[in-house]
């Protein structure tokens, strides 16, 4: 069953249309990647499949239920979202964050269990920072905080993971650590991923399927050997990509 499903989706942000007539079967085990040039509606996509924004028309379905039915908690339950930026109000403890991405899952008026404070701690072991957990947030660098957002989505839970330029802010090592885990944990797992990049050789490296967005709503969607291919790729960026074989497999450069 899908995870995900969008019937004649048409999405428009301030008179610039992000996608027309989208529709998408978002199965367990795919991960798949948005690429578009900046400001063709990345995020805008990704949130209005997270259930923040309604679209123009059209209509979205978590496990064959009509996004609009449904609770934010159950939406919660379900669909995790990264956001790009994520600001603090106030100062509190690595580990109090992270527990905040149980709450979905907790009853009113009840505190966290052992069990959610063990799946906290993992999520912080995961992205390598068990040893900031008493530490407060204000005290971190910004690839920091960026783990402790994406600690606090893996304790989260979801079956769907929506991940706005997950990579951002940090380094080299943690950007491949942390896409591969959420490569490994969709195909491992009863989920689904969908991010947001810029860098077309992360999505043929750890995604199993595209959404190309163009800019005037014209938008494709398929498996990465569909899509991933000169012609189509210089089209999405209106600048000549040249794929070229290495040893390590196929990239895509600009000249």
């Amino acid at each position: 069953m899908s995870i995900l499903q969008s019937t004649d989706l048409n999405i428009s942000i301030s008179n610039k249309r992000v996608c027309e007539q989208l529709k998408l079967s978002i199965e367990p085990g795919q991960v798949w990647g948005i690429l578009g040039r900046n400001g063709v509606g990345k995020t805008t996509l990704l949130h209005t499949l997270a259930g923040l924004r309604k679209p123009d028309s059209g209509a979205i379905f978590i496990e064959q239920k009509n996004i609009n039915d449904l609770s934010r908690k159950t939406i919660a339950q379900k669909v995790g979202l990264l956001l790009q930026q994520s600001e603090e109000s106030f100062p509190c403890s690595v580990i109090d964050t992270v527990l905040t991405g149980r709450h979905p899952h907790i009853d009113n008026w009840s505190w966290e269990s052992k069990d959610d404070l063990a799946i906290a701690q993992h999520a912080l072991d995961v992205v390598q920072m068990t040893d900031m957990s008493d530490r407060s947030i204000d005290q971190l660098s910004g690839g920091e905080r960026q783990r402790v957002a994406i600690a606090c989505l893996i304790a989260q839970s979801p079956q769907l993971y929506l991940l706005d330029e997950p990579n951002s802010h940090l380094d080299l090592k943690h950007q491949m650590q942390l896409l591969g885990y959420f490569s490994e944990l969709t195909k491992n797992t009863p989920s689904s991923t969908i991010m947001t990049l810029h860098d077309i050789n992360l999505a043929q490296q750890y995604c199993t399927h595209l959404i190309l967005l163009f800019g005037n709503g014209k938008v494709l969607n398929g498996t990465i050997e569909e899509l991933l291919n000169e012609k189509t790729l210089s089209e999405l960026y209106q600048y000549p990509l040249h794929k070229i074989n290495t040893e390590f497999g196929a990239l895509f450069i600009s000249k």
